[in-house]
């Protein structure tokens, strides 16, 4: 629905920015002058009006989504995870001690085919095809947890727990980064999250438990 109101949203645009263009260039190239466009109170009662009724066009849908997002229905999973200056922690609170931090690698210390600022040293891994629940907060400043890939950008706030869910419907690697302002390193604390199948997801589960 967030690509549909994407399309929504950008086909208003396009032909907005067309028409404009094109009057701007006539109105460049025509000398001609149109004594009944010099003083029209009903045109100038159209062209305020008409932008009123595009904003609703693209408030409405808007507004629709952004309390589609909010909820969270009967999710499969729940991950609880904590800004820390500069790096994030993991609970995975249903299973038993699964719990991590997650660093960024260095540049020094990427390897071949890593993404420079993008990869850490352990990542969250969630199924996909799953309903997956976050709650957020922070142990010391503001932060904010953001995947631009999945559409979710929460204020990760010390003392409170936001919530947010998302479903992936593909296996893959999704990236994000702090988006506020946190202190010296803010630049330096990314989100990687590696969405894999179901099985793959329970195996991880239990090497993790057996680790920890």
């Amino acid at each position: 629905q967030m690509i549909n109101f994407h399309d929504h949203t950008m086909m208003i645009l396009v032909i907005i920015t067309v028409m404009v263009g094109y009057l701007m260039l006539s109105m460049t190239w025509n000398k001609q002058t149109n004594r009944n466009l010099l003083d029209n109170q009903k045109m100038e009662t159209a062209w305020t009006i008409l932008p009123v009724f595009v904003l609703i066009m693209i408030a409405m849908p808007s507004l629709r989504l952004l309390y589609l997002m909010d909820e969270v229905s009967e999710p499969s999973i729940t991950v609880k995870t904590i800004g820390h200056q500069w790096y994030w922690s993991y609970e995975y609170s249903d299973f038993n001690q699964v719990e991590f931090d997650s660093y960024m690698i260095p540049t020094n210390e990427l390897e071949m085919g890593m993404t420079r600022l993008l990869e850490v040293d352990n990542r969250a891994v969630m199924p996909m095809q799953a309903q997956v629940r976050i709650l957020i907060t922070a142990a010391d400043v503001l932060h904010s947890w953001t995947v631009p890939a999945l559409g979710v950008k929460v204020d990760a706030t010390p003392g409170r727990i936001n919530q947010t869910s998302f479903f992936m419907n593909r296996p893959g690697l999704f990236y994000g980064q702090c988006s506020e302002i946190c202190g010296t390193n803010h630049s330096f604390m990314p989100i990687t999250i590696e969405s894999v199948s179901t099985k793959t997801f329970i195996e991880w589960i239990k090497k993790m438990s057996e680790a920890s």
